[in-house]
């Protein structure tokens, strides 16, 4: 199956690679480096059979593979069914306080594919990479829908292009060859979206043919002095005027481990340990009796709430309010009409908004006699 698929034109966008041969450069002569991956689903490794089976592990494997005098750390911040928006409120707390030398990002069939607010939502989290001050090199991944080739190239790309990134597209290498007929869509996925074992290794097959052709120009080309004054220079260079407002770079996920509620009535804080990344209903607070309320200051004008959607049903249903405004109220319905298992809901409550602390109250207004599961408050973003 892999030979049917030409790796080559998987790479849309050259970009600037100096700080992707500075981290082999350094690999090379065998010092650690830490490698991160932050997406959804497919970078979690769902459909996987192992977790070792997923394309941000064998990307990793190919790493300690292609340069075996360096250790290597495996960071996989992947979280299914999550969105850039989401990505740029954690990236500091799950990626970049670890600071990971190379970083791939991976949200192009979760954000929605003509919504501007995920391109602004994208250029945030590209924005916030960047300019680590550990400057770590970022590669930009573009998965795609095997039924019908969808995602958001078309909304991320311009992002890519504008920082100057290298990046890589699953939709003229498997998807072409999906379309063309040469493989069965059921041979690399089960449901036209998340790759199996198979699939897994065609995408990290496109991943590591990008690498392999850089390890290739690294070994043949420039000296150590030139990569180091190329990445040093990538690094110092200002980024360029953002596309967006890009509001969102300095985007914070709340949790009951920083944020405590101004009033708590019938709300229980869940202090159990989160075991990783993909653990994702942690630290947050539940309620399950009719009347509960909770009720935060939080500052910005990006304002969202996450909460469980659960297949459980049925589940009680909150109303949230902002400032009062019980005109603009809105619904926060635990109940989850897909199947595919619970999902971690982020809803946006205000986008541009006014600025300064705004109160925000919530309370369960709808409860069920047999309900299933309680109430799961995550957390807030705030911008």
């Amino acid at each position: 199956m892999k030979e049917l698929t030409d790796f080559e034109k998987g790479l849309v966008n050259v970009g600037d690679d100096s700080r992707i041969l500075g981290v082999m450069q350094r690999a090379l002569k065998g010092e650690p480096i830490k490698l991160a991956f932050l997406g959804g689903s497919i970078t979690q490794g769902s459909v996987a059979s192992t977790p070792e089976g997923c394309y941000a592990y064998l990307t990793y494997k190919w790493w300690t593979e292609s340069f075996p005098k360096a250790a290597f750390t495996y960071i996989n911040a992947g979280i299914g069914g999550t969105t850039s928006h989401l990505g740029v409120g954690r990236v500091e707390e799950e990626v970049l306080r670890h600071e990971p030398d190379f970083v791939i990002v991976e949200f192009s069939v979760n954000d929605a594919d003509t919504d501007p607010h995920f391109q602004e939502t994208y250029e945030s989290l590209v924005r916030r990479i960047l300019s680590a001050k550990f400057a770590p090199a970022l590669l930009i991944v573009h998965n795609v829908r095997y039924d019908d080739g969808g995602n958001a190239e078309a909304i991320h790309g311009p992002v890519g292009n504008h920082y100057n990134l290298p990046r890589v597209s699953m939709k003229p290498t498997i998807y072409a060859q999906v379309e063309a007929g040469n493989i069965k869509r059921r041979d690399i996925t089960p449901d036209d979206l998340h790759p199996n074992d198979a699939g897994h290794a065609l995408v990290a097959g496109v991943i590591t043919h990008y690498l392999e052709k850089e390890r290739q120009k690294l070994l043949a080309g420039p000296d150590e002095d030139s990569i180091k004054e190329k990445a040093a220079v990538s690094a110092a260079s200002p980024l360029p005027k953002p596309l967006t407002a890009s509001a969102y770079e300095k985007a914070h996920r709340f949790r009951n481990d920083e944020l405590k509620p101004i009033l708590c009535q019938g709300f229980t804080p869940d202090t159990t340990e989160q075991s990783c990344v993909s653990d994702c209903f942690k630290k947050g607070w539940t309620a399950s009796e009719l009347g509960a309320k909770i009720v935060f200051e939080a500052e910005g004008s990006n304002l969202a709430v996450q909460y469980r959607k659960t297949v459980r049903k049925p589940a009680p249903i909150a109303t949230l309010t902002i400032d009062g405004d019980t005109a603009h109220a809105v619904k926060l319905d635990a109940n989850f009409d897909e199947e595919w298992g619970d999902c971690l809901y982020l809803e946006t409550l205000t986008e541009h908004g006014v600025g300064g602390k705004h109160r925000i109250e919530i309370e369960i207004t709808e409860t069920h006699a047999d309900d299933k599961e309680v109430f799961y408050l995550v957390s807030l973003i705030c911008a």
